[in-house]
């Protein structure tokens, strides 16, 4: 049994990876309040992040700030595919939620082989963003790679909140979500929010995916995990809330970094469905969903 110390860094430890989940999770919330939709790709979206960037950083030479943001830029252009190709036709149909759950599962698996077979089943690995030992304060260390994750998490929070809060295309979004014929009959041109509701999520899941990778690694197959705990996140804030994503991904991460201290890493995943099955009983609304 870890002492209060061990305990306290356990945490620290777990909520950097919480922050990601918590990304993940606004992923899956952007486009569900947009379209209704739950897209199962983001996973392959988060993948894609850390792989562009790194294959960017070694085979163009690119600097890491300008592949970051091409990576972003370009993970968001291929949301916009996937919207168009595949979603917006079973969209136009009114297709059940199953048929759509279906089809973005179908995408994360031609992303995962696409990726297999231009960059390899080699997992690969990002330098951090800035070097030096960790910070250390009240007797906990704090790697400056968890400083980054956490401030540009906590930043793309605020600024989603006022994108959703007070600007014109945020509310027209959430519009779409709550009656698209309701809102296109008030001129909001629905279609085009459904491309902007799946472009912002892809960036997200690539932002999520480049702050990521250099604690661990990417490769072709980590789209899944990913996107399994994300959206255990959207679930356990209340699916469809932001705010209540990002939290859930917090518990998520720390409720997984403590199971693999006391049982193993083999509980990560038990720790994981546990808490989903345990709101899916007692409280299927999430945390700040209603009851």
């Amino acid at each position: 049994m870890p002492d209060l110390s061990h305990f306290a860094q356990i945490v620290v430890s777990g909520a950097g990876v919480g922050f990601i989940y918590g990304l993940i999770g606004i992923g899956f919330c952007v486009i569900y309040n947009a379209s209704g939709i739950v897209n199962f790709a983001q996973g392959a979206f988060v993948m894609l992040g850390g792989m562009v960037t790194q294959v960017l950083l070694a085979k163009a030479g690119l600097p890491y700030l300008a592949a970051a943001v091409l990576a972003t830029l370009a993970v968001a252009a291929l949301g916009v595919v996937v919207e168009r190709l595949v979603v917006r036709p079973l969209w136009d149909r009114r297709a059940t939620m199953f048929v759509m759950i279906l089809a973005t599962l179908a995408v994360q698996i031609v992303i995962e082989r696409g990726t297999l077979i231009v960059a390899g089943d080699q997992p690969k690995t990002l330098p951090n963003f800035t070097d030096g030992e960790p910070l250390r304060l009240a007797g906990l260390a704090f790697s400056r790679q968890l400083l980054w994750i956490a401030g540009a998490s906590l930043v793309l929070v605020g600024l989603l909140a006022l994108f959703f809060a007070r600007t014109r295309t945020g509310k027209a979004m959430r519009a779409c979500a709550i009656n698209r014929e309701a809102a296109a009959l008030q001129g909001i041109p629905v279609e085009r929010m459904l491309a902007y509701a799946f472009a912002l999520s892809a960036g997200l899941g690539a932002v999520a995916g480049i702050l990521i990778t250099p604690t661990q690694y990417t490769a072709f197959n980590v789209g899944v995990p990913f996107a399994i705990s994300g959206f255990i996140a959207a679930i356990v804030g209340g699916f469809g809330n932001a705010a209540g994503a990002f939290i859930g991904g917090l518990m998520l991460g720390v409720a997984q970094a403590i199971a693999i201290v006391l049982f193993g890493a083999g509980f990560k995943n038990v720790a994981a469905l546990s808490i989903l099955l345990v709101f899916l009983l007692f409280r299927p609304g999430g945390i700040f969903g209603k009851a």
